[in-house]
């Protein structure tokens, strides 16, 4: 992870639609770029859980400091001092895409898992409505200081390469679905549209996809 990346102004968020994916029985968890350590604390305050956070922006990483049990000022890398095989979830909440090399991070990551353990992450849809929508009409393709167009990412993905990326990094997805739906404008021409065509547009409706997958056993 880019240790210039700038991620201090990021929201404070809780995130609930992952935190759903977090099973009952997780012990321990590694969340990659916590942040401000918003998604651990609400770990934290709905069951007994162990939250270690990796950021490597040192003002996000203060401020998470106190709010989860370990916090690692440093990228996610070799040199991170963080234990293989310790962690029953390796947590990637729009992180991913703010990485030139996702792959080595995923493959990184299982080295952290313990037997059975999994990975959690979300992603941002390139194929998002709006941002077609933008690129068919706009025929531009601008950088914005959040969203899916966010100018701190590296890489872009839709649900179908994300998922390929999984698997080439040797996991199995157990889950792959859209998150965060956001389609829905006061506009009878778009309206009629995702009416018309429910299955074509299907993917397009959400600004990001969750994704749990497991290492292979053979791995």
């Amino acid at each position: 992870m880019d240790s210039n990346i700038k991620r201090h102004d990021y929201p404070h968020s809780a995130r609930q639609e992952m935190a759903d994916l977090v099973q009952s029985n997780v012990s321990r968890a590694l969340d990659i770029g916590c942040h401000t350590g918003g998604f651990g604390e609400h770990l934290k305050s709905q069951r007994l859980i162990e939250v270690w956070g990796v950021e490597p922006d040192n003002k996000a990483a203060e401020t998470a400091r106190p709010l989860l049990d370990k916090v690692i000022n440093h990228p996610f890398d070799q040199n991170a001092d963080i234990p293989n095989q310790y962690f029953d979830v390796v947590i990637f909440n729009d992180v991913l895409e703010h990485l030139a090399d996702p792959w080595s991070a995923l493959i990184l990551a299982k080295k952290k898992l313990r037997k059975n353990g999994q990975v959690i992450a979300s992603l941002p849809n390139m194929l998002h409505i709006n941002n077609l929508l933008h690129i068919i009409k706009d025929r531009d393709f601008q950088y914005e200081p959040w969203g899916v167009r966010d100018k701190t990412h590296l890489r872009f993905f839709t649900q179908k390469s994300a998922n390929k990326m999984f698997v080439d990094c040797g996991y199995e997805v157990s889950l792959s679905k859209g998150i965060n739906e956001s389609w829905w404008q006061p506009s009878l021409t778009r309206r009629l549209a995702f009416k018309l065509l429910p299955k074509l547009l299907e993917e397009t409706k959400y600004t990001q996809f969750a994704f749990v997958a497991n290492p292979n056993r053979d791995d």
